[in-house]
């Protein structure tokens, strides 16, 4: 009932009729895109090829983009990314991925109606810590909960696959540790990475 309420109000409210991944970028809030001007968004959105756009905290380059997707790189070490997302027929809601890559890169994810409000993440997108890309059907193991447990593995990347809505989750572990520690946990993880689709209007 709560997200049959959820598409309604998407459906209804925030109707995406015609709205392309450019038109939505330029009317994108300046807390999400510090320092991005309009001028700066529409010569990011003309642009057909790799030109780097100075604008007041740097540069911004874009990387790609689609009928329904757009990358761009914020800063050396930041990208963002929008992807539209249906929900139901001639309705969308926008993901939005910012991700910032130091020592390490890590990603925070939202979700937007195209009128840019805000929505929980948890009616798009299950719960995602280091124990998601651990087996769990060894929790009772002795070392398991050590594994999971070590320090500063937990930041996790996201990025959307070239041709399809796809999301591509990868474990950033390795940099932080040392070999002992990626020998403790190996034998518990089911992989680096993992890809969620969407489906039925939540990525699965």
């Amino acid at each position: 009932m709560q997200r049959n309420i959820l598409f309604l109000f998407i459906f209804f409210s925030m109707f995406g009729y015609g709205q392309t991944i450019g038109d939505l970028f330029r009317s994108m809030p300046p807390g999400l895109l510090p320092g991005v001007s309009e001028d700066n968004k529409t010569m990011l959105l003309v642009d057909t090829g790799t030109t780097v756009v100075p604008y007041a905290m740097g540069e911004i380059q874009k990387i790609r983009q689609s009928k329904d997707f757009l990358k761009i790189r914020t800063s050396a070490v930041g990208t963002t990314q929008l992807k539209l997302l249906p929900v139901a027929q001639d309705s969308v809601i926008i993901c939005l991925i910012r991700t910032v890559c130091g020592d390490i890169c890590d990603s925070n994810i939202s979700f937007y109606t195209t009128n840019w409000e805000k929505l929980e993440k948890k009616q798009f997108l299950p719960v995602v810590s280091a124990e998601y890309f651990f087996d769990s059907s060894q929790k009772e193991k002795e070392n398991y909960k050590y594994a999971v447990s070590l320090p500063d593995i937990y930041p996790i990347s996201a990025m959307f696959s070239d041709n399809n809505s796809d999301l591509t989750l990868r474990f950033n572990y390795r940099e932080r540790l040392t070999d002992d520690q990626i020998a403790e946990i190996q034998p518990y993880l089911k992989s680096d990475s993992v890809i969620l689709t969407w489906k039925n209007a939540t990525f699965r």
